[in-house]
């Protein structure tokens, strides 16, 4: 029964952010990952996951699960109903005081049952005139529990100023999630290490940072 409303619901989004954003997908020449894997993404707003679940092929996107904060999507009835109902996401606690369990564990228990993850390594939104923040050791976790997964960077562009901060209507603008090659975890590879080249690969997607290169 629930289904009934959930799909018209998340189609609804599609449309709207699709809409709203002009998004478009831009894979690597290799072309969409073959299986599973975990999308790591800059996040600068509560509409990232939104974005790249809304651009996944209708294939993709059912098996595909953003990881976000237990906090904001539990606040309201509206948000818990789109947070695990639309989305099923896995939601956090990022309180570790608040944490009944290990957050990597279930990550990697929803790895095991086949499905996608949407990962925000930075750990909370950029609100900086950084590019990106310091990744956290979530990522490098789950790699390590699971090294046979795919990770995929994904950049997002331009979401952060169709709804900036303080606003409450939003400022229709073309966006671009480009998505780049897998990797893995190396034999052997530090946290540090790992962290440092999984950040370099988000951070080349960039258009700001390509085209600084060129």
């Amino acid at each position: 029964m629930k289904a009934l409303i959930t799909r018209p619901v998340a189609m609804m989004i599609v449309v709207f952010a699709r809409a709203l954003t002009a998004v478009r997908a831009i894979w690597p020449e290799t072309g969409l990952p073959a299986g599973q894997c975990v999308y790591f993404a800059n996040h600068s707003s509560h509409g990232d996951f939104i974005l790249i679940w809304s651009v996944l092929p209708p294939w993709m996107r059912v098996k595909t699960r953003p990881v976000a904060g237990a906090e904001y999507w539990l606040a309201t009835s509206l948000k818990r109903f789109i947070g695990c109902d639309v989305f099923n996401a896995v939601l956090i606690e990022r309180d570790r005081e608040k944490r009944t369990g290990d957050p990597i564990a279930r990550m990697a228990e929803t790895l095991d049952a086949g499905s996608s993850l949407i990962l925000f390594p930075e750990g909370t939104r950029n609100e900086t005139d950084e590019p990106i923040l310091p990744f956290k050791s979530g990522l490098y976790n789950l790699a390590t529990l699971r090294p046979d997964i795919d990770l995929a960077p994904v950049w997002i562009d331009n979401l952060n100023r169709v709804m900036p901060k303080g606003e409450i209507v939003p400022i229709p603008l073309i966006c671009t999630v480009t998505f780049g090659d897998a990797l893995r975890l190396r034999p052997d590879e530090s946290r540090e290490a790992f962290l440092a080249r999984t950040s370099a690969a988000l951070l080349s997607l960039s258009p700001k940072i390509t085209g600084a290169a060129e």
